[in-house]
């Protein structure tokens, strides 16, 4: 292979490139003219359907990464590696739910949060494999690929700032304002200190999940969207500062600091344990 070829394909903003567009591409055909016609043929209710789409989708995604990237680069996947799945899978979704738990145990503390009732009525199994989904997605590719891509090139206090700026695509959701610019920031920095210091995607997934889980869950808006359904009915006053507004709990102050404090702790465990590192390009 010509040198300049093999510089350019190998080239870290190349893999990037080429692993969203192949990976995502696939899974967009594959789901939109193999799985939906076949399960829909099969399947009348939409309802029952689309959740058993979106989780073999969410399967094919993952194969079609791993096996992109083992033929790339010719290594392991260790990104997807199952060696600590079930410790991160549970601590990772009771973690991210505990969190939105304690914003939300505070407002109710200060008289801005209220329940009234419970119930599945307005939730449904197709709300929460799209949840599961999304937060795939994203951090299949944030921080599975870009981060740990810029991380070996640049470094992680680099791969760290670009995972900061790459969050700030969210400043486009409903309902967003000038304080969500700031939360984005510190969601992307968190989360990317959760994949530096495991070196896997599922802390930061299952973490995800549970977050987004939590916030409906409560009956609060999830990243500026009301659509999403919730189990407990509930109302909430008081600051947009403390309660997160249109934006939903994940907007407010204080939810926006205790994410803050857990990136700032494995930042700091990282460093301790030698897992914030230099990139190849400053090695030489």
């Amino acid at each position: 292979m010509n040198a300049l070829i093999k510089r350019v394909l190998y080239f870290p903003v190349t893999k990037i490139i080429i692993g969203i567009s192949v990976c995502f591409s696939l899974f967009v055909v594959i789901q939109n003219f193999v799985l939906k016609p076949f399960f829909y043929s099969i399947i009348q209710d939409k309802s029952i359907a689309d959740p058993i789409i979106i989780f073999v989708s969410s399967i094919l995604l993952l194969v079609s990464y791993y096996n992109l990237f083992r033929l790339y680069d010719k290594r392991k996947i260790t990104e997807l590696s199952i060696k600590y799945l079930p410790k991160e899978m549970f601590g990772g979704v009771i973690f991210g739910f505990l969190t939105i738990s304690l914003s939300i145990f505070i407002l109710y503390l200060l008289g801005h949060y209220q329940a009234f009732s419970i119930t599945t009525t307005h939730y449904s199994a197709r709300f929460f494999t799209v949840l599961i989904f999304a937060a795939l997605v994203e951090d299949l590719f944030h921080r599975g690929l870009i981060v740990r891509e810029i991380e070996n090139w640049l470094g992680s206090n680099i791969a760290i700032v670009m995972a900061m700026l790459v969050e700030l695509q969210h400043i486009f959701n409903p309902n967003s304002n000038l304080f969500s610019l700031f939360y984005y920031l510190i969601w992307g920095f968190t989360m990317a200190m959760m994949f530096i210091y495991t070196k896997r995607i599922w802390l930061p997934f299952f973490f995800h999940v549970g977050w987004n889980f939590a916030q409906p869950f409560y009956g609060s808006n999830l990243t500026g969207t009301n659509d999403m359904g919730s189990i407990i009915q509930s109302e909430f006053t008081g600051p947009e500062l403390l309660t997160g507004g249109a934006t939903g709990i994940e907007g407010s102050i204080f939810t926006a600091s205790f994410l803050l404090f857990i990136g700032i702790v494995l930042y700091y465990l990282a460093k301790k344990e030698g897992k914030i590192v230099k990139g190849k390009l400053f090695k030489r």
